[in-house]
């Protein structure tokens, strides 16, 4: 059997196809497929975890209580507008493959300056992208105004409410405050915040500075000035009086008429009644409003594996469309450049292209479980 003599270097750079594509474009095809099967494995997880959640009588998160945030009309007006930002994320991402896919044809016309100015605008597409993901994230992380209430245990016992809470135990903790909420000066750890005392909620201060960085360094720090304990971390410290500030950490849930119509723990579970605990809770209770969100040691919106996996896959695809951008950002330069005319031909258009609608494709995908069901 004769040798058959093979030109690597053409088949390398897009001269010879192999089943009509190059070398290039077939390994590019390859990693996209692999990497389909990971975004399918942790989009199935997703639905896996949340059909397992809601049969358990775990309230998921409802994406329109979630997503309301849109620059400008947030900060200024205080309007939300549920689902409007992430909108405009995705007609942001599939305007930027349409760039794209002008760019890819100006190349099979070797046009270096339409090429150029098309991948240029794919650019800034990826770059808005990225950016609306940080602020979504930063929504996401900081929380609503509907922000966190103190339930105190009595309560909970008193409407036998403690059986039907899973890890009931763990769910008790210390909550304490900076007095004035922090104020300007040095402090913990050499801080911008003096920590001179420590207000527990039933009044008491601690005020022994050596205590006050034993317990800081162990306690985890919410939002505005608000920082808790778990309940075996309080005792290893032996926190004054601890009985009377045991508290359950939660978050209010409102309905269209502002009124409370459940509360949802840190762990995610919603407790949904009875209507007289509910109501005891709005008006009587000894609470203290905190902002919420979604952070290693408390969940705002539902469950935690809701947050968490948000952030995995939404971070996993944000990494693809930076490692996208820096893909563009080389090609931009390589096409001003000549490179590809020096070439002959401007193939690698065609493979970054290949990757730039896979991401958005994904995209498509994610947006729908996360944000629309």
């Amino acid at each position: 059997m004769a040798d058959v003599a093979v030109d690597k270097k053409a088949l390398i750079e897009g001269e010879r196809p192999i089943m009509n594509a190059s070398y290039g474009k077939l390994m590019m095809w390859f990693f996209l497929v692999s990497d389909a099967f990971t975004f399918s494995t942790l989009l199935v997880a997703y639905g896996a975890l949340r059909i397992s959640a809601v049969s358990d009588g775990w309230s998921w998160a409802y994406p329109e209580d979630v997503f309301t945030h849109v620059p400008l009309l947030y900060e200024i007006w205080h309007i939300e507008a549920p689902l409007l930002f992430v909108g405009l994320m995705t007609f942001v991402l599939i305007l930027s493959s349409v760039t794209m896919v002008l760019a890819v044809e100006a190349g099979h016309r070797k046009s270096q300056k339409e090429v150029a100015k098309w991948v240029f605008w794919t650019i800034i597409g990826g770059a808005a992208f990225l950016s609306c993901q940080a602020y979504e994230w930063y929504h996401f992380i900081s929380g609503t105004p509907n922000g966190g209430v103190l339930v105190p245990t009595a309560l909970v016992e008193e409407y036998d409410l403690g059986g039907g809470i899973p890890d009931y135990e763990d769910l008790q903790i210390v909550e304490f405050r900076l007095p004035g909420h922090g104020q300007e000066g040095e402090g913990h750890e050499g801080g911008d915040h003096a920590v001179t005392s420590l207000e527990l909620f039933n009044g008491d201060k601690i005020t022994d500075s050596e205590a006050i960085e034993k317990i800081l360094d162990d306690a985890h720090h919410t939002h505005a000035g608000t920082y808790y304990l778990e309940k075996a971390d309080a005792e290893r410290l032996r926190i004054p009086d601890l009985e009377n500030n045991l508290f359950v950490k939660a978050y209010w849930v409102t309905n269209s008429e502002g009124k409370v119509s459940a509360i949802r723990l840190t762990n995610g579970r919603q407790i949904n009644g009875p209507i007289a605990f509910l109501n005891e809770v709005q008006e009587e209770a000894n609470h203290w409003e905190t902002q919420g969100g979604a952070n290693l040691v408390a969940n705002q919106y539902g469950p935690a594996d809701f947050a968490g996996l948000f952030f995995f896959v939404t971070g996993f695809h944000g990494t693809h469309v930076f490692s996208g951008v820096l893909l563009l950002i080389m090609l931009y330069l390589n096409v001003r450049k000549g490179t590809y005319e020096r070439r002959g031909h401007y193939e690698m258009t065609e493979k970054i292209g290949l990757y730039w609608h896979f991401v958005d494709l994904v995209w498509v995908f994610v947006f729908t479980f996360f944000y629309l069901i």
